[in-house]
């Protein structure tokens, strides 16, 4: 076992010397497959964010519920306070008519236009919000069913498109990022490869001799293959870095574009897990490719007689 682990630790070394030796050529291989590597991981992060500010409602469906306009005050308060005891409701917001008109009239810019109202138009309201186990259309359409059946009730609307429009959109967007990581990738291992069979061919006769000597295929392949993992685990520590930069250069203006609108959405920067699995990664594509060149073009050299 020492032996065996004296054999690698030996390779990774000289992988590492020899890419030393060529700084230019290794920061440019480098470079290309930290920025194949880089897009994929900052789109990833920005779906993760925003997966995760809207954590708490992306699952939700909210119902609207609209009494009719003679039902009394107290009368509203009361269904609210049974429909809070109802199971699956996770939160019953009343919402009384009078408070309605005054949040109508400082969000619409029709105030003056309401003055010329006799009454308030508005009936008092509930917002419902179920819990994420019965959000499915079976629950909330036996709910609908319910609520529906009270005679205060004028309407009932499940609020349900927005949710849907929003879930689709990151699957979409989760499925561009598959397809994009998948291409990159297959350009990583390209690049890897090519880097790889140069290498290969530029030691074309220490390696004729090396397998005259006995070295087997395997004994050969070995230092290419910790060749190809230094060039990926150093090109998906560059990917972080590239990634983590862009992030912060865009977090000010994003929180500022999402505080326009209400909101305190941010972007979120690349956490251990994430660099972990981006060291993965970018290794496994690393070895990957190397062992796909090595394998193929190794097989061609054989020592000369």
């Amino acid at each position: 076992m020492s032996g065996w682990l004296l054999r690698h630790v030996q390779s990774a070394l000289f992988a590492a010397g020899r890419l030393a030796r060529a700084p230019v050529s290794t920061a440019f291989t480098v470079l290309v497959i930290a920025i194949a590597l880089t897009l994929p991981t900052a789109l990833a992060l920005g779906i993760h964010s925003v997966r995760s500010s809207t954590g708490e409602f992306a699952n939700a469906v909210d119902v609207s519920v609209y009494f009719k306009r003679d039902v009394p005050i107290e009368k509203a308060r009361q269904l609210a306070a049974s429909l809070r005891q109802r199971s699956g409701i996770a939160r019953v917001e009343f919402i009384a008519a009078d408070e309605a008109l005054k949040q109508f009239r400082e969000q619409s810019g029709f105030g003056a236009a309401l003055d010329v109202l006799e009454g308030n138009p508005l009936p008092h309201a509930l917002d419902v919000r179920p819990k994420t186990d019965a959000a499915d259309p079976a629950h909330m359409e036996s709910l609908r069913r319910y609520i529906a059946a009270w005679p205060e009730v004028e309407l009932v609307q499940i609020d349900s498109d927005w949710v849907k429009r929003l879930n689709a959109i990151l699957d979409l967007l989760r499925r561009l990022v598959l397809g994009a990581s998948a291409l990159l990738g297959v350009g990583v291992l390209a690049v890897v490869g090519n880097t790889i069979r140069l290498e290969i061919y530029s030691r074309r006769a220490e390696i004729e001799v090396t397998k005259l000597v006995g070295g087997s295929n395997a004994f050969v392949r070995r230092p290419f293959l910790y060749t190809g993992l230094l060039y990926g685990v150093a090109g998906a520590l560059l990917a972080a870095l590239l990634a983590w930069t862009a992030l912060q250069l865009l977090d000010a203006p994003v929180a500022r574009l999402a505080q326009s609108y209400g909101s305190s959405f941010r972007l979120l920067a690349p956490g251990w897990r994430e660099l972990g699995i981006l060291l993965g990664v970018g290794a496994l594509l690393g070895v990957l490719g190397a062992w796909l060149a090595a394998a193929r073009h190794l097989a061609r050299i054989e020592p000369r007689s």
